[in-house]
């Protein structure tokens, strides 16, 4: 999906630590969204599907925000953590549910602040699209704050954004999504260890889940090629719902 995996791995930390700190689950979350990202960028560059050029502005942009994030997470309640984390995962969902698809209608636009972005995948396959990178900038500026103040990487939100309001193709939504997600996640990573949110514990969480992502990133990167882009919209939107509803239930 391009979502980094965050969004399924803190529910399940918040659930199955529920006294640790927000910080010290955040913390092991982004290294493992890390580690999925960068292994699913290097698969999705032997397909040719990243967009480097808009990916390196977009992350710069993540980088400002992903280092705020992390450094206010300690500053935010058990259970308004749980509940802000709960409403954004419905949020997204109920937007990708309800927003009518357009998948796959790349265009191109006209205008003196467009980008326009030609790619070829490995297979041949041609994509053309234009969009504004003041919005993507933007956009990004937010996604690194709240991926890294809550620890969900920010793929969930990176993807239907890339694809709905940028004009970007699915498919390349999601690769590109992976590769700005392993810089940002990485930049907040680094700041937490600097911040001493690592407990020798979550060293050794981290790295027993980093070995399943590393894998699994892999053979995600492979079905992507055999999955429409709507369905992996769709399935995005379940996987938000379940999350969201399930934390907020533990908040109350």
């Amino acid at each position: 999906m391009g979502a980094g995996g965050g969004f399924l791995l803190m529910p399940v930390l918040l659930l199955v630590y529920p006294q640790a700190r927000s910080e010290t689950l955040t913390s092991i979350s982004l290294a493992v969204v890390f580690l999925n990202a960068l292994s699913g960028s290097w698969a999705y560059a032997r397909m040719q599907r990243i967009d480097y050029r808009s990916g390196l502005i977009f992350a710069a942009a993540t980088i400002p925000g992903a280092i705020l994030g992390t450094l206010t997470t300690d500053l935010i309640p058990r259970r308004t953590f749980n509940t802000v984390f709960g409403v954004l995962m419905i949020a997204g969902a109920a937007y990708l549910l309800f927003r009518k698809a357009n998948e796959s209608k790349a265009s191109e636009k006209s205008g003196s602040c467009i980008m326009t972005r030609h790619l070829v995948e490995k297979d041949g396959t041609a994509h053309t699209f234009s969009y504004d990178p003041r919005i993507g900038v933007g956009l990004s500026l937010f996604v690194g704050y709240v991926s890294s103040l809550l620890g969900i990487g920010g793929g969930i939100i990176h993807v239907p954004a890339l694809a709905r309001l940028l004009n970007f193709p699915v498919h390349i939504a999601c690769a590109t999504s992976h590769f700005i997600l392993a810089i940002m996640a990485l930049t907040g990573t680094i700041v937490h260890i600097v911040a001493g949110s690592f407990s020798q514990g979550g060293v050794t969480q981290t790295i027993l889940l980093g070995i399943g992502v590393l894998l699994g990133a892999q053979v995600g990167a492979a079905l992507s090629s055999r999955v429409r882009g709507v369905w992996i919209l769709r399935a995005l939107a379940v996987a938000l719902a379940f999350v969201g509803i399930r934390i907020l239930i533990l908040a109350l």
